[in-house]
């Protein structure tokens, strides 16, 4: 299933805000473990001391989601877009000795979702979820795909189908919605919120199927959670065996409410949520979001809300944890390994794929992000920078010391040289993380004593 200390302080002073414990309350920054400071890699990223990348693979094409064989190690990287015409790349390293030296690609459909279960890969395009039988831990060049989820809408936005399975064989898919707020024309000024949304009958929110039937369609499946606007990082945690998700928060509250909000408050609300998501939950979208500086869900201005009321927002689900806004979580993996410090064990890595809309302040996230997790399937302690430097602009500075570290002056994303989106964990308890720009893979393991 998927799965530093130091830069605590860095991290909350990223973007000028705290993120919330899982209690709800907020956290004070802390101050820096003077012990762990993060140093360059050869690989080109900044990691917590005691951490080292290698290259595993580069140049891939537009690389997403990764998934690897427990037995093999064989490493599958989905593509946002076809290379070749193909959108699955299958990477081995046949010698040891870190780096891919075997290469195929496979699939003809671009997108998001990757996952093995029981001797399966599982993929997704933006329409469909698809299986490959594997072979010694591999997909053979004669291998057809087994459609198990066929017949979904292409979507204008929000379109990607993140997945994950359960140990019982469960499939949950996430249908984002093709909207920011369900106005009645989207992103449009003094435009009202539809009220009741129609688009959470068949979006905004997390299906379960069945990863073993084939052809099922969406109404074949059950929603297992609704109020989430787009949740790209699905994993499920075998710890206390509960599905978890990350959603995107809405944009544009200051275009859209320009008398309501100023562009810097846009730029940091609302929340990137971590959420728990257990069966029936109900977190809120479009009719609520969540400000991390109230610490609750508050009425969105397209249904009455002023920024600070909550009306029917009070009975919503909080989040485990608040990020700020628009950093775009797209994976998430708890680590189950034992190649990590013991404090790593159960706990949580989030990879950030960086903002876009932050303006008028620097853009923000580009990172990798680890959250360490109690008994009680809760982050036990605020999120530490784990490794960072993918844009390779991020201004320098250490943590505690300058304020401004990590932030990045990114006109675009485009600007970006490399930017996370990806994580899995490898047969040695290894991390792989992924690049959306070329496709890159950098493995990260340990090498200081435990």
């Amino acid at each position: 299933m998927k799965t530093s200390y130091l830069l605590t302080t860095a991290a909350a002073l990223l973007v000028g805000t705290t993120a919330l414990a899982h209690n709800g309350s907020p956290r004070k920054p802390a101050k820096p473990a003077p012990s762990r400071t993060a140093a360059a890699d050869p690989a080109g990223i900044k990691l917590t001391s005691g951490f080292q990348a290698t290259v595993y693979a580069d140049n891939l094409g537009k690389a997403r989601h990764i998934a690897i064989e427990p037995t093999t190690g064989t490493v599958f990287v989905k593509l946002d877009r076809l290379k070749d015409g193909k959108g699955i790349v299958q990477l081995s390293d046949t010698n040891g000795d870190g780096q891919a030296d075997q290469t195929s690609m496979f699939g003809t459909y671009p997108g998001t979702g990757a996952a093995i279960y029981n001797g399966y890969l599982y993929a997704s395009a933006d329409t469909a979820v698809f299986r490959y039988k594997l072979t010694n831990g591999r997909v053979l060049e004669t291998t057809q795909p087994e459609t198990i989820v066929t017949g979904l809408t292409l979507q204008r936005q929000h379109a990607s189908k993140s997945l994950a399975v359960s140990p019982d064989g469960k499939l949950y898919v996430n249908f984002g919605a093709p909207s920011n707020a369900c106005q009645e024309k989207d992103r449009t000024q003094g435009s009202k919120g539809q009220d009741p949304c129609p688009i959470l009958e068949n979006y905004g929110g997390i299906w379960v199927f069945d990863a073993n039937k084939p052809r099922q369609r969406q109404a074949d499946g059950k929603r297992y959670a609704t109020g989430i606007r787009n949740a790209v990082a699905l994993d499920w945690n075998t710890a206390n065996n509960t599905l978890y998700a990350l959603q995107h928060g809405r944009d544009m509250l200051a275009t859209l409410y320009p008398g309501m909000y100023t562009n810097e408050q846009s730029a940091e609300l609302p929340s990137e949520e971590f959420l728990m998501v257990k069966e029936g939950s109900d977190f809120g979208w479009p009719y609520c979001y969540n400000d991390q500086n109230q610490n609750k869900k508050v009425l969105a201005p397209e249904y009455g809300g002023d920024g600070k009321k909550q009306d029917r927002c009070a009975g919503k689900e909080k989040p485990i944890m608040a990020f700020p806004g628009h950093w775009a979580p797209n994976d998430l993996l708890f680590y189950t390994g034992n190649a990590f410090p013991a404090r790593y064990k159960n706990g949580a890595f989030v990879c950030f794929h960086g903002s876009w809309n932050r303006a008028p302040l620097n853009q923000g996230g580009y990172f990798v992000a680890f959250i360490p997790f109690g008994k009680d399937g809760r982050p036990s302690g605020p999120y530490e920078v784990f490794a960072e430097n993918f844009a390779g602009v991020a201004e320098q500075g250490q943590p505690g010391k300058n304020a401004n570290a990590g932030k990045l002056e990114l006109a675009s994303p485009g600007d970006a040289k490399a930017r996370p989106v990806g994580l899995a964990q490898g047969p040695d308890g290894s991390l792989f993380i992924t690049d959306s720009v070329k496709g890159k893979v950098w493995r990260v393991t340990h090498t200081a004593k435990k």
